[in-house]
């Protein structure tokens, strides 16, 4: 039985998806902390974007918040046509098709696989079906410019609301499936 491969990124209401910390703001609170939280639970492989893994590596080794915690021993699958082999940071840089890497990674043993980003990564595994639910925390704010999920690039794809909920900063936080 393949493991549960999931994703989590940060919206604004427009749909941008590019550097969160531009449109948070003060809407980040505790439940969207446990939301995370419920989130990476059970969570034994992340896959990222070389340039995610980039800015991550450098950051997060000396962090000791529970998200430190989390990311650092956890194995990290790095997306790169750069980098090769074994990487620092307990992390391996991905070799041949990513879709075909995360497909075989999900019938090997562990825990849940989430994928944390950068956006392309999310939108190619999530539109091949190897990730399993995408949530979206969608933000109240509106910001002209950044790369969004689902740009011009991507064609009519039919999604399921999986779960909804909304928190008392205004954020809804959604997750859907590609639907049959």
């Amino acid at each position: 039985m393949a493991r549960t491969t999931t994703a989590h990124l940060f919206s604004s209401a427009n749909g941008v998806n590019e550097s969160p910390n531009l449109f948070q703001f003060d809407a980040f609170g505790p439940e969207e902390g446990e939301a995370m939280g419920a989130a990476l639970a059970g969570v034994t492989d992340v896959v990222m974007g070389r340039t995610l893994w980039e800015e991550w590596s450098q950051y997060w080794p000396d962090a000791t918040d529970p998200f430190g915690a989390f990311i650092n021993p956890v194995r990290k699958h790095v997306v790169s046509t750069t980098l090769d082999g074994e990487l620092d940071w307990n992390s391996h840089a991905i070799s041949g098709d990513p879709v075909d890497y995360v497909r075989d990674l999900r019938e090997q043993g562990g825990g849940k696989i989430t994928v944390a980003g950068g956006i392309e990564t999310v939108r190619s595994l999530f539109l091949a079906g190897v990730i399993d639910t995408l949530t979206l925390t969608v933000h109240p704010a509106v910001i002209g410019e950044g790369r969004r999920l689902f740009d011009e690039s991507v064609p009519l794809t039919r999604l399921q609301l999986v779960e909804a909920t909304s928190t008392p900063q205004g954020n809804a936080i959604l997750t859907y499936a590609l639907r049959d």
